[in-house]
């Protein structure tokens, strides 16, 4: 399903989902005029068709002791960057991986509680990891704003 295919009743119904994906489908079906079948089908279609990715609960790191957010900038020789990228996407500090352009270039988000965390880090699963040529590191200060997908 294209985003150009989706109708009012749909952008209407991603609006919803997107501001508490816990409203109940019988609100949801009476704030846009449909039946709770019809809106059930609806929100099946644009699940099926990927353009609901996934319901999740975004934690805030802060509130879980992980204050330490930073992120990687990582040259990557060319033949190792699907290694380099899967080894990372095991690490359970890592947020988010992006291929950047530009030649063999990772932008790596971490979590972690303390700065001896990122030390480590550094030192035993990057640094250790074949085909890293250089790492350069940015210390989060303060989030301003933080958005998992896009809006309508």
């Amino acid at each position: 399903m294209k985003e150009n295919s989706l109708d009012h009743i749909d952008q209407q119904i991603l609006e919803l989902l997107t501001a508490n994906s816990h409203e109940s489908l019988i609100s949801i079906a009476e704030k846009v005029g449909l039946s709770r079948t019809a809106a059930k089908n609806r929100i099946d279609a644009l699940e099926r068709s990927g353009v609901i990715e996934q319901y999740s609960v975004v934690l805030n790191p802060e509130k879980m002791g992980r204050n330490v957010s930073v992120f990687f900038d990582l040259q990557v020789a060319p033949a190792y960057l699907r290694t380099v990228a899967d080894s990372l996407c095991a690490e359970k500090a890592v947020t988010d991986i992006y291929l950047m352009t530009g030649s063999g270039r990772l932008h790596v988000h971490a979590v972690l509680e303390l700065n001896q965390d990122l030390e480590q880090f550094m030192l035993e699963k990057l640094y250790a990891l074949p085909g890293i040529e250089h790492v350069d590191s940015n210390l989060i200060i303060s989030r301003i704003k933080t958005r998992k997908g896009i809006r309508i």
